[in-house]
């Protein structure tokens, strides 16, 4: 009894623990919903608006897009879209006259590119599947297209829910759980005089996983400090180093013409480092004031093909509560819970800095942030002054260990929060010239 009450522990902890995989304590309520209104009935099935609302607040969908999938109940077939189109029309020579947009049992939707004729475009449509993070952009936060089904039932008691959806974003990573009917949607006219109502309304949520999406972290950390001359990079292979094609920084391949253009895959080619990341965040404390302090943020691009759109940079730490001015990124706290506000989440300004280009001579962006020391908690000893989580487009970094983090030299008046100034003002110059 006692070895199968171990095995029926150990089970329940495993499955505890996979269906914790998907929770982001920075993000708790934070998901794709997928939205199917229909919105008229026709000979043979249904015309339904299809709507992908992003409720992350700082993981987007970037290029090259979604891609949505998912199975449908019955024999369905889709006769025409707007907005957007599947990848495969599939087979469908049993068809005389009208032939369906697609008739695979296992359709896969893309968005439609920019710039497509005005009638094939609808509302929220046409972005190249990229769709902003809630808290970056709300209003762009939405992907949307119309589908019109035959074959399906043409009654809310004979239409079969699609099963088994599966959201790439672009890349894997998000788990989609089964469609259930909710309450229909209510639609205002631009009025506001009228409201209507959909016909049938189901939804699908699917959640982000960073374990499923990849093995290796996408994006490392590094530290440096005004009171320690030490720079502590990012460690070796933070994000693998086994099948990785590289270039060296100095490499004359860097010219070569379509260096930079995307793989039909969106692998990566990195220029040669010892951590192999695609990007690097370097968080550094740079003054020491009376009241306040200074820390500097620098994002690096080690991608040649890629180009980071609409970025997003969060940052946990104590002192984000106190948050005074943030210099050329713009700034957003994030409050998940109410009582704790020691999350933030950095962006790029609209047409200046929100695109990190890829590898090379622009490929970082920087700003600093002023903080307000509070006497209760503000120290620079045993690594307080650094973060304990950064996010880079929605995936955690990996720190360095917290035992080789920049210290205070041991000459200095440890029992004092304050007394600090006066050394931070003679050694900052000195130091300044050798870590930058």
């Amino acid at each position: 009894m006692r070895g199968s009450g171990f095995i029926l522990l150990l089970f329940a902890l495993v499955l505890v623990s996979s269906c914790a995989v998907a929770f982001d304590p920075l993000d708790p309520s934070g998901n794709i919903t997928i939205k199917w209104d229909v919105i008229s009935w026709t000979p043979d099935g249904y015309v339904a608006m299809v709507m992908l609302n992003n409720f992350q607040m700082y993981r987007h969908i970037m290029s090259p897009g979604w891609t949505l999938g998912w199975t449908w109940a019955k024999k369905e077939v889709i006769w025409s879209m707007v907005g957007a189109q599947t990848t495969d029309q599939g087979d469908c020579t049993k068809f005389k006259g009208n032939i369906p947009h697609c008739c695979k049992r296992t359709p896969t939707v893309v968005d439609l590119l920019p710039g497509v004729p005005y009638n094939q475009q609808i509302a929220n449509c046409c972005k190249g599947g990229v769709v902003a993070s809630y808290g970056q952009d709300p209003a762009a936060a939405v992907s949307a297209f119309q589908v019109s089904v035959g074959l399906s039932g043409t009654s809310n008691k004979t239409v079969k829910l699609p099963r088994n959806f599966t959201l790439l974003g672009p890349g894997p990573g998000y788990t989609c759980g089964p469609a259930k009917i909710v309450p229909s949607t209510v639609f205002w006219t631009p009025d506001k005089r009228r409201k209507t109502q959909a016909l049938m309304t189901w939804k699908v949520t699917c959640t982000y996983s960073q374990i499923l999406a990849s093995k290796h972290p996408s994006c490392c950390v590094s530290f440096s400090s005004f009171y320690n001359d030490t720079i502590i990079p990012c460690q070796s292979c933070a994000c693998g180093c086994e099948n990785k094609n590289c270039i060296e920084s100095d490499s004359n391949q860097i010219t070569m013409p379509g260096i930079n253009t995307p793989s039909k895959d969106n692998s990566p080619l990195l220029q040669c480092t010892h951590h192999m990341c695609p990007v690097r965040v370097h968080w550094h404390v740079k003054i020491n004031y009376k009241e306040y302090w200074r820390a500097k943020i620098a994002i690096s691009n080690f991608n040649y093909r890629m180009n980071y759109t609409q970025w997003t940079l969060v940052v946990q730490h104590p002192n984000l509560d106190n948050v005074t001015e943030v210099f050329s990124f713009e700034y957003k706290p994030l409050v998940p819970y109410p009582s704790i506000n020691d999350t933030g989440m950095f962006y790029g300004m609209k047409y200046y800095n929100d695109l990190l280009m890829e590898a090379g001579t622009y490929g970082n962006v920087q700003s600093e942030l002023l903080l307000k020391k509070d006497v209760n908690t503000f120290t620079f000893k045993q690594g307080w002054a650094f973060p304990r989580k950064v996010y880079f487009n929605g995936d955690e970094c990996m720190l360095p260990p917290p035992d080789v983090y920049p210290h205070l030299p041991n000459s200095s008046p440890v029992s004092s929060r304050f007394g600090f100034h006066n050394f931070a003002t003679v050694l900052f110059p000195l130091l300044l010239l050798t870590i930058w």
